[in-house]
C-alpha cells in the first residue's frame, strides 16, 4: 500500500516535467498529491496546489505556497482569476465526473497566454486491448489504465478532439511507455505483435500533453 501511495501522491513525474514551458512564474496544480511536482521548478513566484486527500495535502503544504483541500469544484471559488501561467493536471482529468466542465471553467483562472500541462492514461494501451479482445475482460484494478477510480477514458485521438473542442491549442502530445522491465524474448515478441495489430499508439500507457489556452 505504501508503494501505491508513493506512486500516486509522491511521484515527481520527471517525464511530464520535460514539457514545462519557459517563463513560468505562477503555477496551479490540480491533484498535487504530496507536492513533489514542485521539485521540477527552480524559481517561481507562486505555487498553489489543490488536493482532496487530507494526508497528502498536509505534506504538500510543507513545500507549496498554498494548498486547498478538496476537489477543484469544491475550491474553485477560492482561486484567483486570470492569475496562473501554468495549470498542472497529472493523472487527474480521468477522475473527474465532468471533465468538460473543468476544461471550460479552468480557463478563467489562467492568464491569456497560459498553458495546461499534464498526463492522461491511454485506454488503447495494448495490454488493456489484448485483455478485452482476447480474454473478453474489462477488469478494474487498484492502479493503471483501468484504475477503479477512473470515471473517464481517453485515446490519443479523443484527447486531441477534447482539447480542440474547448479551444485549447495542443503544442505537444508525448506517448509514455511502461517503465522498462526484464521480459522474456517470447513475451517481448507477443507484445510487439499486439502493438502491430492494434496500432502504434497502443504502445503507450499514458500521454503527456502541453496545450495553450
Amino acid at each position: 500500500m505504501q508503494d501505491l501511495e508513493n506512486n500516486y501522491f509522491g511521484n515527481p513525474r520527471r517525464e511530464v516535467a520535460a514539457l514545462i514551458p519557459p517563463g513560468v512564474e505562477t503555477v496551479l496544480e490540480i491533484g498535487c498529491g504530496q507536492g513533489m511536482f514542485r521539485s521540477n521548478f527552480n524559481r517561481l513566484h507562486e505555487y498553489v496546489g489543490v488536493e482532496p486527500n487530507p494526508e497528502a495535502a498536509s505534506v504538500a503544504a510543507t513545500s507549496l505556497d498554498r494548498v486547498y483541500v478538496g476537489t477543484y469544484t469544491e475550491v474553485a471559488a477560492q482561486l484567483p482569476l486570470a492569475h496562473f501561467d501554468l495549470v498542472v493536471c497529472n493523472d487527474v482529468i480521468e477522475h473527474m465526473p465532468d471533465h468538460d466542465s473543468f476544461l471550460a471553467e479552468i480557463r478563467k483562472h489562467m492568464k491569456s497566454s497560459a498553458a495546461l500541462l499534464g498526463s492522461i492514461p491511454n485506454v488503447r494501451f495494448f495490454r488493456t486491448m489484448a485483455d478485452l479482445l482476447l480474454h473478453k475482460t474489462w477488469r478494474y484494478a487498484d492502479w493503471g489504465v483501468l484504475d477503479r477510480t477512473h470515471l473517464r477514458f481517453f485515446t490519443e485521438s479523443s484527447w486531441r478532439e477534447t482539447l480542440s473542442e474547448h479551444a485549447f491549442r495542443l503544442e505537444t502530445l508525448k506517448g509514455l511507455p511502461e517503465p522498462e522491465s526484464v521480459k522474456s524474448v517470447r513475451r517481448r515478441l507477443a507484445e510487439s505483435a499486439w502493438i502491430r495489430l492494434i496500432g502504434p499508439d497502443s504502445r503507450f500507457i499514458q500521454f503527456a500533453f502541453l496545450a495553450r489556452s
